[in-house]
């Protein structure tokens, strides 16, 4: 067994299976764009609303909010949507539970403890395993997301925060609160590099261009990671608390990231199809924007706002406030159905 991971009792019963599915999520991702449909084709868009103990479902075509789920449990952090859209995996940082919600009904249908303040949750591409990063216990736990087992845990730096996984399932990153990216080989689950970021690396996530994209929030810039070679690609300062990023088009320009920055209150949209980073516009939003999602063809981005305690749906064509929708308190994290 190798260094890095700890697995627990019960992985041991179930290692045969473990080794058959390689915890790998190993179906390739396609991009970030799913191929193009039409506009108003029921996207569903959701909130985490962290003071709130809930989570705000929301029409993304018609603007309208459409209802709130309580999560059952309380400070809910981080979304993550199945690749169908039936699922939704919710963590909660208060009391390290992770809600899964079925979104035809509305309701919780598990609740799992997977450790002190479960932070983030990602789905492999695949969507067989939940990845959660437990930051006060400095490990990942990795949840069947069928039966709702915890299957084992991977023990990785200091505070992890951000998990995304490379295009071809091989490898899965998670920055940490020691301003580094670990680089964990999802088939042994070890920990194989480490990257230096810097400080608070708060957020991950993959790319149209197959790179991996963070934001140190502690600072002021965002970096991209080559998955070929694991090494810093390229970095640029964007403001003051950097947190989330999105994909989209201004109309056939793109696609773009676009990054909430907090300190400035603004989205800066940066040039993401050019070896050299480029900042290409900035946008107002409201107070503390944090969490952010584009919708499956990249013409809407959706904000929430920490402080003033909405979501605006944002016209990535025109950068106009198409409408602004209130939610519960602090929603920190906004995902939509691809």
């Amino acid at each position: 067994m190798n260094p890095y991971t700890k697995f627990s009792t019960p992985l041991l019963i179930g290692l045969p299976l473990l080794m058959a599915t390689n915890l790998t999520g190993c179906e390739s991702m396609q991009g970030v764009f799913s191929p193009p449909k039409p506009e108003g084709l029921n996207t569903r868009v959701y909130s985490a609303n962290e003071s709130s103990n809930t989570v705000t479902v929301m029409d993304g075509d018609n603007y309208q909010v459409l209802g709130e789920i309580d999560t059952l449990n309380y400070g809910p952090h981080d979304l993550a949507l199945s690749r169908d859209g039936k699922q939704l995996w919710v963590t909660n940082l208060a009391n390290g539970r992770v809600t899964v919600i079925d979104t035809e009904s509305r309701k919780p249908v598990a609740s799992i403890y997977t450790g002190t303040r479960a932070h983030v949750v990602a789905l492999t591409n695949n969507n067989k395993h939940a990845w959660v990063a437990n930051i006060a216990d400095n490990t990942i736990s990795i949840i069947d997301t069928t039966i709702y087992r915890i299957l084992g845990t991977i023990p990785v730096g200091k505070g992890p925060m951000g998990i995304a996984f490379s295009r071809d399932g091989k490898f899965a990153y998670v920055s940490t609160q020691d301003k580094m990216v670990n680089v964990i080989d999802t088939t042994a689950h070890q920990v194989i590099k480490q990257i230096p970021v810097g400080p608070n690396p708060h957020f991950l996530t993959l790319g149209p261009d197959g790179r991996i994209w963070g934001t140190n929030t502690g600072s002021n810039d965002l970096y991209v990671i080559d998955p070929t070679t694991n090494e810093i690609a390229a970095t640029i300062e964007v403001g003051p608390a950097p947190q989330q990023i999105a994909f989209a088009l201004k109309g056939t320009a793109g696609p773009n990231a676009y990054v909430t920055v907090a300190g400035l209150n603004k989205i800066v949209v940066v040039n993401a199809t050019s070896p050299t980073l480029s900042i290409r516009e900035q946008i107002d939003v409201g107070e503390g924007p944090n969490g952010i999602w584009a919708n499956a063809v990249g013409t809407r981005i959706y904000v929430g706002h920490t402080k003033s305690n909405n979501v605006m749906a944002v016209d990535t064509g025109t950068s106009q406030v198409l409408a602004t929708l209130p939610v519960g308190r602090k929603p920190i994290r906004v995902v939509a159905s691809r």
